[in-house]
Order: C-alpha cells, then sequence, then structure tokens
C-alpha cells in the first residue's frame, strides 16, 4: 500500500504542475489594449490558428484537471 500512495502521490504532484501550465499558458479573454493594437495586423487565418490552440489548450486543461481530482479521490481511497 505503500508503494502506491508514493506512486499516487507523484503522478498527483505532476498533474497539479501541468495544470497550472496549461493555465498560464492560455490567454486572457480580454487581451487588453495590447489585443486592439495587435488585432489590427491579424489576419483570418492566424486568428483561426490562435482559437485553434486556445481551444486545445482549454481541453488539456479540462481533462487534466478531471484526472487530477480522481487522482485526488483515489489517494484518499488509498491512506
Amino acid at each position: 500500500m505503500e508503494t502506491l500512495n508514493v506512486i499516487i502521490s507523484v503522478i498527483q504532484v505532476i498533474l497539479a504542475v501541468a495544470v497550472t501550465f496549461l493555465v498560464l499558458l492560455q490567454q486572457g479573454k480580454r487581451a487588453g489594449l495590447s489585443g486592439a493594437i495587435a488585432g489590427g495586423a491579424e489576419t483570418f487565418f492566424g486568428k483561426n490558428k490562435a482559437s485553434s490552440m486556445d481551444a486545445l489548450l482549454s481541453r488539456l486543461t479540462v481533462i487534466l484537471s478531471i484526472l487530477l481530482v480522481i487522482s485526488t479521490f483515489a489517494l484518499n481511497l488509498v491512506r
């Protein structure tokens, strides 16, 4: 049981760090003044590429967050 506890704890730390980095990589909903200035220079394809990357980061954040919650429950059951 001690080995399983250590394995789940390591997985939980890795997931927590990954979720933190994914959240920090995402752009805010409002870009502010810098978004207004850079927004005029974006082309149609560049804008779609950025939104698809944001959608991917958002999807990965949700998936890893769910896995983090599951690992938290599993760690609680093992102890």
